[in-house]
């Protein structure tokens, strides 16, 4: 194996100036993560961008600014601060349509760093549990470093690619980052029952990794013929793919298999979806066109929020003016779902925060991003019940969302919307 290099001799490839892609989420190459950031004194001005990624982000660290700036387009935990730190920044970007930024050239790349399986005797290795941008990064890119892991899950699906196209690769074998699934709370419990009467036989299922999901998965074991169609899935989907309730028939789009552009959960998960035929992982701007989400019949689109307003508008990405997350592939599902015969897009959770404050509220918070207009959302669903909101007014959206906020706040929320109304209309 004299032709593989180890992390910190395949990172002497990145420079000053450059703009470095990681693959995201569970694939994220954690050695050459590290080794590049143990370069940091011999590095300025490195841009690393990527979606959510799982396990370290030591390239964060505000005290190395001035060797690595992060660029988001999607923020998770092991990032958020680097907005406030100064050492970060995001780019708003439908998942649909990041593998444009690269193939249009409108953020070059200099550097893609990813995780790979061992190739086969074809030479061929696996992209595994991240397809998303990650093809359209390694053909754009000047150089590419693998990670070449034992651990990574071989999958099916287009996620495959030639040590041809690998610069260079790095041995460098460990498990990946695992979540182990916690049991859903009883408010979660409740939500779960309200979307699983939304969902009929035969339907086509988009849903991510969290207790919500599994606790509709978990009562779906009644349910006949489902299908798999989603930019993630997680460990709640086994049993039933195993019971035979996800059969994947009568999807519209690559039927007979379960399609996902990126996977994140236990160690379970990723022994099942290893060389299983079943699973088919593809690029984010095909699992997340809406043009083919639409093209399954009964598509079901389940996807949280951080506030609601009364008129349906969904914050989705930032807490008032703190950019907390992304766009992610959010509108591509719920906009493909709502066009999809007798399909329904749900925006699903609790009625108040962990604080207690009502996630339904009279206005959104100043500096509050819009995810999901009004006209697009159609069902949202918390404890308290599901509101359909397709084709009411505001006055009935106002009316429908106070009926699913907590008791708490019911009078508050109407009082507060309506007051504000008047005190508009005497100005």
């Amino acid at each position: 194996m004299s032709h593989f290099q180890t992390p910190e001799q395949a990172v002497a490839a990145i420079t000053s100036n450059q703009r470095v892609y990681i693959q995201a989420a569970a694939a994220a190459p954690q050695l050459l993560i590290q080794a590049m950031t143990d370069r940091a004194h011999a590095l300025q001005n490195v841009e690393v961008c990527h979606l959510h990624t799982e396990g370290k982000a030591p390239y964060a660290d505000p005290s190395l600014q001035q060797s690595f700036h992060v660029n988001s387009f999607f923020i998770g935990k092991n990032v958020r601060h680097t907005l406030e730190a100064g050492n970060g920044s995001y780019t708003p970007v439908f998942l649909s349509e990041l593998p444009l930024l690269f193939q249009r050239n409108i953020l070059p790349l200099d550097v893609a760093l990813i995780q790979v399986s061992p190739p086969d005797k074809h030479g061929y290795c696996s992209l595994g549990t991240t397809v998303a941008a990650s093809k359209a990064a390694i053909h754009a890119a000047k150089h590419v470093i693998a990670q070449v892991n034992q651990h990574m899950p071989r999958t099916h699906g287009s996620g495959i690619i030639h040590v041809s196209e690998i610069n260079t690769l790095a041995e460098g074998h460990q498990p990946l980052p695992a979540h182990t699934p916690t049991p859903p709370t009883l408010v979660e419990q409740k939500i779960g029952d309200h979307i699983a009467g939304l969902i009929e036989d035969k339907s086509t299922l988009q849903m991510g990794i969290g207790s919500i999901p599994d606790a509709v998965l978990s009562r779906l074991g009644n349910h006949k013929h489902l299908g798999i169609h989603s930019e993630m899935f997680s460990d709640g989907v086994i049993p039933l793919i195993e019971q035979g309730v996800i059969d994947c028939h009568y999807k519209g789009v690559n039927p007979g298999r379960a399609l996902a552009t990126f996977l994140v959960g236990s160690q379970r998960l990723y022994d099942f979806v290893d060389d299983n035929p079943f699973i088919e992982m593809r690029e984010a701007d095909y699992v997340n066109a809406v043009a083919i989400i639409a093209q399954n019949p009964n598509m079901v689109a389940i996807n949280s929020a951080i506030e609601v307003d009364v008129t349906g508008q969904v914050c989705a990405d930032s807490i008032g003016m703190h950019m907390y997350s992304g766009v992610g592939g959010q509108i591509d599902f719920i906009r493909g779902a709502a066009l999809s015969a007798g399909g329904k897009a749900i925006i699903a959770m609790p009625s108040t925060t962990r604080s207690g404050r009502s996630k339904i509220v009279p206005f959104l918070q100043q500096g509050a991003g819009v995810v999901t207009t009004r006209s697009h959302v159609h069902y949202v669903v918390t404890e308290y019940g599901v509101a359909n909101l397709f084709g009411k007014t505001i006055k009935q959206r106002v009316q429908a969302l106070v009926n699913i906020a907590h008791p708490d706040f019911r009078e508050e929320i109407m009082r507060s919307y309506y007051d504000q109304h008047a005190k508009q209309k005497s100005a």
